[in-house]
């Protein structure tokens, strides 16, 4: 019986260490597990940060643009008011040296 007492005792023993073992893990897999959600938490809050910086240059850059091409459009319109002008004088120019030649 002595023997058969000893590969009790071995596998008792064996039992209890994998026991430890399995608990142990368990711990540190929970502890994992933690620390992966708290990063993947701050992971979100710092790309909703960034999504939020994001929109506001985009809000910004897109009100600049309206900005500069409502400037654009106003010397554009400008240009052309003057050009009309100009085509408008040189019509009654052209008119008056007509009418200076058939006279």
């Amino acid at each position: 019986m002595g023997l058969m007492d000893t590969v009790k005792g071995w596998f008792s023993s064996a039992k209890d260490v994998a026991g430890d073992v399995a608990e142990k893990a368990g711990d540190m897999a929970e502890d994992a597990m933690g620390k992966a959600k708290e990063a993947a938490d701050k992971a979100g809050d710092m790309a909703e940060g960034a999504v939020d910086k994001a929109k506001d240059v985009a809000k910004d850059v897109a009100g600049e643009v309206k900005e500069k091409a409502g400037d654009v459009k106003d010397k554009v319109e400008d240009k052309v008011d003057d050009m009309r002008g100009k085509g408008e004088d040189v019509k009654e120019n052209v008119e008056d040296a007509v009418d200076d030649a058939t006279s």
